[in-house]
């Protein structure tokens, strides 16, 4: 029990002034925001951004007049409705979100040294440089907020803290459209102490589940127990112990898309597939939108991994080490190969990747191999379009940018998937 695990010197605890200054920033219902922002007659309303009410999938956010319903994000869809059945309810427009997002990240970038990208709407910023003192974080901070409010008409919340958690829990104190300072160690553990586990990021449901079974409640109750903690939950119970006093030495990190491990793409089905040439052609579509991502950032690897998640929510997946990736065609075969082995049950979810990636150096690729030694391969996708045209009655060889701009590929899959 106590500390006996973990030892911390008088500095870490310190109250003085932060050695740097770390911002998180996270918008309002970000993708309820951006249409209510577009459309004033859903302002009042309660707003769920996700599934439709008759289909299958989640919540991917709602706005705050939904929330006062008990709607959350990642709530089942079908529970949202029973929570709020006069609720408007909408599919995502992923591509104008991006397309809001490119701009907020310019804003938030401007003020950064270093920025970590955590989602369309969510970012920490390192503006120790910029900042030098506290006086100047804070005016910075403000900025961010000012700034996001007046060229993008909407609302953020804002962290500063002496650390990301410690940014990241500030970020929610006052939310929506809040500002708040954490800026020591000893701060943090003043604010959160008496408060549920779940307060401390990182700490999941499940984890969560795990230290109330051991009597552990509260974040005081880490502090005390933190043997225990460790024991349960090992590194990262080592991880959390230190997060409950306050420590987190972790810097920001910009993130590079060339840096992934691997790239991929999945798609669920509304209704369970049991035919797998359907699924065939699924991987058609599949192969060639993980090829467009690899060829984007400008990676190669030579691993394909296939993922099925079956009717009763069991996943597997299946991989295979290649030569190098040259054409989405390489991918599509693979991926097929791997397909033919599993056991054939009913799925609601396929899934194609590629790993091992390194960067691409001296080729560049192409959405078609254009060597003579790959034109057998062009010609197996010309043959494949042709067959799927015809059963299907879509052109897909003539309009690929189509199908793969925004969610246009998720209802192609399900007309083709209601036609098969």
């Amino acid at each position: 029990m106590g500390i006996g695990a973990l030892k911390y010197n008088k500095k870490e605890m310190s109250k003085e002034e932060p050695g740097q200054y770390i911002v998180h920033v996270d918008m309002d219902a970000f993708y309820a925001s951006v249409e209510m922002r577009d459309d004033p007659f859903l302002r009042d309303k309660p707003l769920i951004i996700g599934s439709l009410p008759h289909e299958r999938g989640v919540v991917s956010t709602c706005n705050y007049e939904a929330r006062k319903y008990g709607v959350r994000s990642g709530m089942n869809i079908k529970e949202a409705y029973r929570l709020c059945p006069k609720g408007i309810y909408r599919h995502p427009d992923f591509n104008k979100y991006r397309s809001v997002s490119q701009k907020l990240h310019e804003i938030w970038y401007s003020y950064a040294s270093e920025a970590e990208a955590i989602s369309l709407d969510e970012a920490y910023l390192d503006i120790s440089e910029q900042a030098k003192d506290l006086e100047g974080a804070r005016r910075i901070a403000r900025a961010i907020k000012q700034r996001t409010k007046a060229e993008v008409d909407l609302t953020c919340s804002v962290g500063l803290a002496y650390s990301k958690t410690a940014a990241k829990t500030a970020s929610e104190e006052k939310k929506p459209d809040g500002y708040f300072e954490i800026l020591s160690p000893q701060d943090f553990v003043d604010l959160v102490k008496d408060r549920d586990v779940r307060v401390l990021y990182t700490v999941g449901v499940k984890t969560a589940e795990k230290l109330h079974e051991a009597g552990i409640h509260t974040v005081k109750d880490i502090q005390e127990n933190t043997d225990k903690v460790i024991s349960l939950l090992g590194k990262q119970g080592r991880w959390i112990s230190r997060i409950a006093f306050g420590i987190d030495n972790e810097k920001v990190k910009t993130y590079h898309p060339e840096d992934a491990k691997s790239i991929g793409r999945e798609i669920t089905f509304q209704q369970d597939v049991d035919d797998y040439m359907f699924l065939e052609d699924v991987l058609v579509l599949l192969s060639l939108s993980v090829w467009r991502r690899l060829k984007k950032v400008g990676s190669e690897g030579n691993g394909v991994s296939l993922k099925l998640t079956y009717s009763d929510m069991q996943s597997i997946s299946r991989s295979r080490l290649t030569e190098d990736i040259g054409s989405a065609y390489d991918i599509y075969r693979n991926a097929i190969a791997l397909l033919r082995q599993v056991k054939q049950r009913r799925v609601r979810l396929v899934g194609v990747s590629i790993y091992n990636l390194s960067s691409h150096k001296n080729r560049q690729l192409s959405l078609f191999a254009e060597a003579e030694t790959e034109k057998d391969e062009r010609e197996g996708f010309e043959e494949l379009f042709a067959y799927m045209e015809r059963r299907y009655g879509l052109d897909f060889y003539n309009n690929l940018d189509k199908i793969f701009a925004g969610e246009t590929l998720y209802r192609t899959i399900e007309y083709m998937r209601k036609h098969f």
